[in-house]
């Protein structure tokens, strides 16, 4: 039932996955666009592990191995199978494989017949007094070292057997636990298969409505033109043209920055002029007053006299150091720049700079139609893509799957019952054997016991205690039983050895190592016409190499049904999601794209006239070494504050008086014109000097600057008109790509879920798993096999048993009659002939 539901299951699923054809094409985006279909969880576990137990099962795998080492007979199996399971054709190589478990058999079956009659002749003989029957036992040297040993080895023996046992019982409380476990593995199996059928369809709807973001993707590129393509060619040209106006933009600056910096100088320079006039004067009036007080007749008298030339030395210092009056003016360069800006430079540049960002406006104009057109084939492709799925009507074909898998649950599920009836049968009964075999041991354990504990050395055989006597009546009771029941262990033993031995190493080992499958893989085996039976019964192409082995392994890896069974033989995924099929229309509007840009002016001719008049004003050639050396003097001679005190200190010296009072007064004068006139003039003689310096750096290389920016400006423009088109061309081929690419990924990503993901029939190779290598072979035939390896190793350790406990018990019990030495103490032992020589039978009565 197991092998046939897991059959079922997987051709049914196969067959009908061929009939659903390919789903059409799936998701998939750009950057920004990731699709995966929704994951699925199964219930039902992929692996087996059985536990400790594990270890047991792997003891029994060895024993077969030992008893059946020869590889798995795939030639035999192949020709039995040809000859319509005809074994006599190959007897010879059929008995020679089997030849392990065919002597085991055999030897059990001798033990089945040998040991009923050896009981039998064992009993009848020990009624005739005979084979241990007499209830007299002989004393000798050596007895209670035989004693002993037998006791040991019957207890080593009753040990082995109580393991046997065990493993009986562990077997048969394992097996009916797996077999309770079987209704939860089918509901689990059954649970996920009809996920996989259900959501199947689900994936491929998910698929082709992916489709709709792909499409609104394309179509949030398609409105986006206008950054995208006109932005990419805008990206193409900016290095060439960004660079030129924004020099263009800077001597714009630069030319007010000059007009600015030459009418500040021209007016500072004024300025200057007409304080260093002013400063002229209030010095030439100090001068003239001190020389007016020199000439005091005071200054004649001595040491007045020396104070007062020493004054009149230095009257010459009091004198303008600087020539700024004779600098020339600016006003010709001023009045040249002035012209300059009679065109608006800066005007002119934003016009480029628009000129050029307008580029993405003219690109969306002049694409509307083809962005329409665009638009239109992509909605008639998803159009094409929902017939598609609608003429392959997926979910009724699987529909149509269901009413098999309700059948074969159906069938499961109401042979259950009948399975756990059975089951509580041979758990009954194989509680039974286990309990005969514990019968057993436990007579034994009891022998030992009282036998052990009961034994008084100091009493003779006919005098020997209850407990001792009744020890060797267990003993021979063990015996009794075993007699009695060992040949129907065997039996048992012998058969489900048979059939468990067989089922391992020609069913579970072979499918565990996929052996079975190559089997059924041979070619012709299945069918005399076809070469390879799955391809020919799915594909109706038998020459396809599709094997059991592959789809078997292929859906355990969770592979596609189309993968697996190789359906690209009967529904070409790549032929039907050619993206030239559905895209040659966009491919052809967009490499017959038509944009014209060609009224791109970055400055026109005013605007370089406007430059090379800016070269020509003057502005570099005027002489700012001079104008920097005049200016960088200081506004005097002498420090006029020093020279103030000097005087102020020389005065001090004379005695008082109208001379006196007249030098005091020039030097607070002096230092009033200081603090007025040539504070505020060295002020702005240094800003004056910053502002040279300013326009001098300004101004150097202007020519060449000018040359530049138009050089630029030609090579620029000219790189526009000789390459716009080419570069229309190609972003309109990377632009055009992308939105293609869209369509590109998704379609492969379609192809790839379809072949690889959709249908995954993972659920399928685990139902087949769970039919044979779980509910067959772990939940049935293991725990079976266990259970003759343990009840066939108790059985067959029952014949030594036997033998140790009839050999025990005639220490154990009381005998009827016992050896009576005539002067045992005063003839040795070792000089007691043989014989009865020496002493006499003392008889005595046991009553049982």
């Amino acid at each position: 039932m197991a092998l046939t539901l897991g059959f079922l299951l997987l051709l049914g699923l196969c067959w009908n996955t061929i009939s659903e054809g390919p789903p059409s094409s799936t998701t998939r985006g750009s950057d920004v666009l990731e699709f995966e279909l929704p994951t699925r969880n199964y219930e039902t576990k992929d692996s087996y592990k059985p536990g400790p137990i594990g270890v047991l099962f792997q003891a029994v795998h060895i024993f077969l191995h030992v008893v059946q080492p020869n590889a798995f007979p795939e030639d035999i199996l192949r020709k039995i199978i040809q000859n319509k399971f005809d074994l006599s054709a190959d007897n010879e190589k059929v008995i020679r494989y089997e030849v392990g478990i065919i002597i085991c058999a055999v030897l059990g079956l001798l033990f089945v017949i040998l040991m009923p009659l050896v009981g039998f002749c064992f009993g009848l003989c020990r009624c005739c007094n005979k084979c241990g029957g007499e209830m007299h036992q002989r004393q000798k040297r050596n007895g209670p070292f035989l004693r002993r040993c037998f006791a040991v080895s019957l207890l080593v023996i009753c040990v082995f057997i109580s393991i046997g046992i065990i493993y009986g019982f562990v077997a048969n409380h394992h097996l009916r636990t797996q077999i309770e476990k079987t209704r939860d593995l089918a509901d689990s199996n059954f649970r996920d298969l009809r996920t996989l059928l259900n959501e199947t369809p689900s994936q491929i709807n998910y698929i082709l409505g992916q489709y709709t973001t792909t499409k609104e993707k394309a179509f949030s590129d398609l409105d986006n033109i206008k950054s995208l393509l006109g932005g990419g060619i805008c990206e193409q040209l900016r290095p060439k043209v960004i660079p030129v106006l924004d020099d263009v933009k800077a001597m714009a600056d630069a030319i007010k920055e000059t007009h600015e910096a030459l009418l500040n100088i021209n007016s500072t320079l004024r300025d200057l002029k007409r304080s260093t006039a002013q400063l002229n004067t209030s010095l030439s009036d100090i001068k003239m007053n001190l020389e007016q007080s020199l000439s005091d007749p005071l200054c004649s008298v001595p040491p007045v006299t020396a104070t007062c030339n020493d004054i009149r030395m230095t009257l010459n210092q009091l004198d303008d150091n600087t020539n700024v009056d004779q600098l020339p003016s600016l006003q010709n360069q001023l009045v040249n720049v002035n012209d300059v800006l009679r065109t608006d430079l800066s005007s002119l540049v934003q016009e480029g700079y628009k000129s050029f960002n307008g580029i993405p406006e003219m690109v969306e104009n002049q694409t509307t139609d083809m962005v329409s057109d665009i638009k239109s084939t992509l909605n008639s492709i998803g159009s094409h893509i929902r017939n598609i799925n609608e003429q392959i009507s997926i979910q009724d074909k699987l529909s149509s799957f269901m009413d098999p898998i309700n059948y074969i649950e159906t069938y499961i599920y109401r042979k259950l019952p009948t399975l756990e009836e059975y089951d509580s049968y041979r758990w009954l009964g194989s509680l039974v054997v286990c309990c005969l075999l514990t019968l057993i041991v436990v007579f034994y354990y009891l022998g030992l016991l009282c036998g052990m504990f009961g034994y008084d050395r100091n009493a003779t055989p006919t005098r020997r205690g209850c407990i001792s006597n009744t020890g060797g009546i267990f003993l021979m009771a063990g015996v009794g039983v075993s007699f009695l029941f060992c040949w129907i262990l065997m039996t048992i033993v012998v058969l489900t050895f048979v059939v468990g031995g067989n089922m391992e190493k020609l069913v579970c080992e072979p499918y565990q190592n996929k052996k079975l499958f190559r089997i059924l893989d041979t070619p012709y085996l299945l069918n005399e016409n076809w070469k390879y039976y799955i391809s020919g019964m799915v594909l109706n192409k038998p020459d396809i190499n599709l094997t059991f082995e592959q789809v078997y392994s292929d859906c355990k890896e969770n592979k596609g049904i189309y993968t697996t069974l190789k359906l690209e033989n009967r529904y070409n995924i790549s032929e039907h999601l050619n993206i030239q099929e559905h895209t040659g229309n966009i491919n052809s509007d967009f490499e017959n794209i038509n944009i014209k840009i060609d009224n791109i002016v970055l400055l026109d001719e005013a605007g370089r006239q406007n430059l090379m008049d800016f070269s020509s004003s003057g502005v570099d050639r005027i002489d700012y070494d001079a104008y920097l050396a005049e200016i960088a003097k200081p506004p005097t001679k002498v420090n006029l504050l020093s020279f103030a005190d000097k005087l102020e200190e020389k005065a001090n010296q004379l005695p008082h008086g109208s001379l006196k009072r007249s030098l005091t007064s020039n030097a607070q004068t002096i230092r009033t014109i200081y603090h007025d006139q040539v504070i505020p003039l060295g002020s702005s003689m240094r800003r004056i000097y910053r502002s040279i310096q300013d326009l001098q750096h300004k101004s150097s290389g202007l020519g060449m600057k000018v040359v530049n920016i138009i050089s630029s400006l030609d090579s620029a423009q000219d790189f526009i008109t000789n390459h716009i088109s080419s570069i229309i061309v190609q972003e309109s081929k990377k632009y055009g790509n992308t939105i293609l690419g869209y369509f590109e990924r998704y379609l492969q990503w379609v192809k790839i879920s379809i072949t690889e993901q959709i249908a995954a029939c993972k659920p399928v190779a685990t139902a087949l798993d769970s039919a044979v290598d779980i509910f067959l072979c772990s939940y049935i035939i293991e725990p079976m096999n266990l259970f003759w390896f343990g009840i066939g190793k108790a059985t067959l350790f029952l014949l030594p048993a036997i033998i140790f406990a009839v050999k025990l018990a005639k220490y154990y019990r009381r005998m009827d009659s016992e050896d009576v030495y005539d002067d045992v103490e005063t003839i040795p032992m070792k000089n007691m002939p043989k014989g009865n020589i020496g002493f006499h039978r003392h008889q005595t009565t046991q009553t049982l």
